[in-house]
């Protein structure tokens, strides 16, 4: 067996976008030597195991790379995302990320790229096709870019059983279907169900054939919400401030998210149904009017198993065929709860340090990295935003965000580097100039007057929420 000795300043445990959004920031701001290993053959992570028709939910504008676009500036002008900034489908942010690597981080004789190999620990990792196998001197840090163990449904095992003869598989097989189904049943409620059920209707499938399978409803973020450019100021940061206000005039949970939705920050799919579930995830008005037509939305919790003639819910089941399509979109996209700190001497775990922009805090993190030498230090600037999970990760996040943006205006010099680092996307608009109206400035008035406001509500609400959950745990 054939041990290779190798040396490196930064060794980068996956080649994904938070691998990739890290290593570009060294690049820029260090002079440092770069290793970067991944288990797939090209850069990108996850999406080298997407379901052909994935997009982005949020704006290509800030995703990806520092040192370069992915987006062109284009506002789509058909679809369901219509006049809205375009959403990069997942074979352009392939080769995205295929051009970073080998124009960017290549050339730039600091980089060694090991596609193909699985990471064992301790500095070394082993190619997956041969018996080469790799120990690496790291001079400075190993930095830990797998924190999120993104799950997609092509890779993950379902958490429950399906019977011999049934028709079932990962939405990555609905392109494939060349004949008609007597049904189609979408089984979970994320980000990928959306998608799943969007497809099926775009390719004329009637909507009285679509089940959708939904565990937990979910509220949704209002994409317009989301747009970085300011031509949307008024959406983006009127949302901003609206939910600051909320925040702070919230008589409790209930009375929070009533406000929120009124307000245009959240939506949800039944306003019937209340949602026990928040990821993140952002949907078009318009997407939203398409999700609606869906009538068969079946609330029995999770499904246990699936037989060719029923679905079974614990004790509880509904009527299947053979002859129906089960799609499984249950992979919870980031099935982690654990939060470390981000330094831990010559190891650096990436995680969010601004709610649902795992991108921006990798190249966040490789900043304070590169400037910074006290530990502590460093961890103060880069306190974790707790991921979303359920319907009150809502606050949590809200709160650990707010603390964040307070700590980064007061520490000098951090300011200029949000201002022109393209994935923030936001901190440009909050800056005043020339171009700032004067209904503008009255957004930015509402904020300012509502953030003290809004954190001295907080408390109470954590508290509140906090109890909510525990009697979840109790009652499950």
């Amino acid at each position: 067996m054939n041990t290779q000795q190798l040396e490196t300043d930064y060794l980068i445990i996956g080649s994904g976008a938070v691998g990739m959004a890290f290593a570009d920031v060294l690049l820029a701001e260090t002079d440092a030597n770069i290793v970067i290993v991944d288990k797939h053959h090209k850069p990108g992570g996850h999406w080298n195991d997407a379901y052909s028709f994935v997009t982005l939910h949020q704006p290509s504008s800030f995703y990806g790379v520092s040192s370069r676009e992915l987006s062109n500036g284009t506002v789509d002008e058909v679809g369901l995302n219509k006049g809205l900034a375009e959403l990069a489908s997942g074979p352009e942010i392939m080769a995205y990320y295929d051009q970073i690597m080998k124009h960017t981080f290549l050339p730039s004789g600091r980089v060694q790229y090991f596609p193909m190999c699985e990471y064992q620990g301790d500095g070394k990792f082993s190619s997956m096709l041969s018996n080469n196998q790799y120990q690496v001197k790291v001079n400075r840090k190993i930095i830990d870019g797998t924190y999120f163990k993104t799950s997609v449904p092509s890779t993950h095992t379902p958490s429950f059983e399906v019977a011999d003869g049934v028709e079932f598989g990962p939405l990555n097989e609905l392109p494939s279907l060349i004949e008609p189904r007597d049904d189609y049943v979408i089984v979970g409620g994320g980000k990928t169900a959306i998608d799943a059920v969007l497809w099926l209707l775009d390719n004329q499938i009637n909507p009285d054939d679509i089940s959708w399978i939904m565990p937990r409803d979910g509220w949704w973020i209002d994409r317009k919400n989301t747009q970085p450019s300011r031509k949307f100021f008024m959406n983006t940061m009127g949302a901003q401030a609206t939910q600051a206000e909320a925040v702070a005039a919230a008589e409790n949970i209930d009375d929070l998210f009533d406000r929120l939705e009124k307000g245009g920050v959240l939506m949800r799919l039944d306003p019937n149904v209340k949602p026990a579930m928040f990821h993140g995830a952002t949907v078009s008005r318009d997407e939203l009017a398409q999700l609606r037509r869906i009538k068969k939305v079946i609330r029995k919790g999770r499904v246990t198993r699936i037989d060719t003639n029923k679905i079974h819910f614990g004790n509880d089941s509904i009527a299947t065929t053979a002859n129906t399509m089960h799609v499984d979109c249950s992979a919870r996209a980031v099935p982690v709860n654990e939060i470390y700190d981000v330094f831990q001497g010559n190891k650096i775990v990436v995680q969010t340090v601004r709610s649902y922009q795992p991108i921006f805090s990798a190249a966040f993190i490789a900043h304070i990295e590169a400037s910074y030498d006290d530990e502590a230090h460093k961890n103060d600037l880069c306190q974790v935003v707790p991921l979303p999970n359920h319907d009150t990760d809502w606050l949590f996040g809200m709160a650990a965000q707010m603390r964040n943006q307070m700590r980064w205006s007061q520490e000098p010099g951090l300011r200029d580097w949000l201002l022109s680092n393209r994935l923030d996307g936001f901190t440009n608009l909050v800056q005043q100039s020339d171009e700032t109206t004067k209904e503008q400035m009255q957004v930015l008035m509402r904020l300012k007057e509502a953030a003290p406001k809004a954190g001295a509500n907080m408390p109470k609400l954590i508290a509140q929420a906090m109890k909510i959950m525990a009697a979840r745990t109790a009652n499950s």
